[in-house]
C-alpha cells in the first residue's frame, strides 16, 4: 500500500536527532510521501532545506494562526515572492483561524488569512488549513476570496459544513485523533463522509495515535490512522488507501509516486 501523509511537521526541532530514521521507518510501512506545511517565517529555510534533501518530501509555505505573535507585516511581502520563486511548493499553509485560544487576536487572524488565501489564489495554489472554532467565519472567507480548494487539516466540524467545503473544492484531513475509541463524533464523521471526501495525516509530533499514547507521533504512524478510518467505514485497508491516496494526489496535484 501507498501512502501520503498530508501533513506532517518533520522539519521541526522534535525530529533533528534521528529524522533519518524516522523517515526511513515511515518508508518501510508505505508513507511513500509526505506534506510538509510551515508555520512561521523563521522556518522556511530549513523546511524547504528538509524537503530539498529528501526525496518524497513536499514543501508548503505559511504564517499559522498560533504563531500570531512571530509575524511580522513584511511577511506577507516575503510570502508572495516566495510562492512566485521557489519551484516545488504545493500550497500555501498552514494558515487558518484558531478561535478555541481566546488571546489570539481574531481580527488580525481574518485579515492574515485572508491575505493568504488571495496569495494562494493568485500564485494558483491550493491551501492547507488550520480551523478551530471558526469554521463558518472560514467558510465566508473561502467564498470570498475564491481559492482553488485546498485540504481542511484534523477536521473536526459538522457533516454540514463538511459538505460545503468539499463543494468549494476541499479534502478533509484526518489522523491520529481518529484512533482513539472515545473519539466517537470525528469517528461517526469519517464514517458518513463520501471517501473521496477524506485524506490521511499524521501532524507529527503532535496529535498521535492511541497505540502510542505518551509519544512523539510519526509518519510511521500513519497506517494506524489508515487502520481506524478503514475500522468506522467497515472497508478493506488497501481500499482505503487507494482512495485516500488518490484524493490526496487530486487535491494538491502531485504526480506519480517518486
Amino acid at each position: 500500500m501507498e501512502l501520503i501523509d498530508t501533513h506532517c511537521h518533520i522539519d521541526v526541532g522534535a525530529f533533528d536527532a534521528d529524522r533519518e530514521e524516522v523517515l526511513e521507518a515511515a518508508r518501510a510501512v508505505g508513507v511513500a510521501e509526505m506534506v510538509v506545511p510551515a508555520i512561521h517565517r523563521q522556518g522556511w529555510e530549513g523546511l524547504l532545506e528538509c524537503c530539498g534533501a529528501h526525496q518524497g518530501l513536499h514543501p508548503a509555505l505559511g504564517l499559522h494562526p498560533v504563531y500570531l505573535g512571530m509575524h511580522e507585516p513584511d511577511d506577507l511581502v516575503a510570502l508572495d515572492h516566495r510562492l512566485a520563486l521557489e519551484e516545488g511548493l504545493v500550497a500555501v499553509g498552514e494558515i487558518g483561524l484558531d478561535f478555541f485560544l481566546r488571546d489570539l487576536d481574531r481580527q488580525r487572524q481574518m485579515e492574515l488569512c485572508e491575505a493568504q488565501l488571495a496569495l494562494a489564489r493568485d500564485h494558483g495554489l491550493p491551501v492547507l488549513l488550520h480551523v478551530r472554532k471558526g469554521h463558518e467565519e472560514m467558510l465566508g472567507l473561502l467564498k470570498r476570496t475564491g481559492v482553488g480548494g485546498g485540504i481542511v487539516h484534523a477536521f473536526n466540524g459538522s457533516l454540514q459544513q463538511a459538505g460545503r467545503y468539499l463543494d468549494l473544492g476541499f479534502r478533509l484531513g484526518f489522523g491520529g485523533m481518529l484512533t482513539w475509541p472515545r473519539s466517537t463524533r470525528l469517528r461517526r464523521l469519517a464514517a458518513e463522509l463520501p471517501l473521496e471526501a477524506i485524506v490521511l495525516e499524521t501532524d507529527a509530533p503532535d496529535l498521535t495515535v492511541v497505540q502510542h499514547r505518551g509519544e512523539r507521533n510519526s509518519p510511521a504512524f500513519l497506517p494506524f490512522c489508515l487502520a481506524a478510518l478503514a475500522e468506522v467505514r467497515r472497508m478493506e485497508m488497501e481500499e482505503v488507501a487507494e482512495a485516500t491516496t488518490r484524493s490526496a494526489r487530486q487535491v494538491l496535484r502531485l504526480g506519480d509516486s517518486p
